[in-house]
């Protein structure tokens, strides 16, 4: 699909480049969670309602050190279950992504990095020291820093 009337711009003064550009620079501040048990068609709720592309289970990880995210469900979780033969089960069942965090000083191209090693869209973002999440950085966030980052 193109554009025909689209006007090329490059840069923003409210966006670093990549080189320069933090995790804290792009992510989404707070965390739509629900709980472990939710069921399939109450995930789906919560992210069509609020146009979002995952949503954090939250609990306790059983990862070092223990953060208050359990797992993320991304949006192909949701239609793998949706779609799928069996049982969609809960919340626990459905996701698949592994959690992976970062921290906001984290540079942002390096949260790129890991999310291609772990084949994940969506990093929780952790407070430093306490590992309370604070936030989602997801490859929409980097697409971003990408096409207005300053050039």
């Amino acid at each position: 699909m193109s554009l025909t009337n689209s006007h090329p711009q490059t840069g923003s003064y409210l966006m670093p480049s990549l080189q320069h550009a933090t995790v804290a620079d792009a992510m989404h501040p707070g965390i739509l969670a629900c709980d472990p048990d939710a069921s399939l068609a109450e995930v789906a709720r919560i992210m069509a309602a609020r146009h979002v592309h995952c949503l954090a289970v939250v609990g306790i990880s059983h990862e070092e050190p223990q953060c208050g995210v359990w797992s993320v469900i991304s949006d192909l979780d949701v239609i793998r279950a949706g779609v799928g033969d069996g049982e969609a089960g809960s919340a626990r069942a459905i996701a698949q992504q592994p959690l992976v965090t970062v921290e906001p000083s984290l540079p942002l191209r390096e949260a790129g990095e890991l999310m291609s090693e772990h084949a994940v869209t969506h990093l929780v973002v952790v407070e430093p020291g306490t590992e309370r999440p604070i936030g989602i950085l997801s490859t929409a966030d980097i697409a971003g820093v990408l096409a207005w980052g300053e050039a």
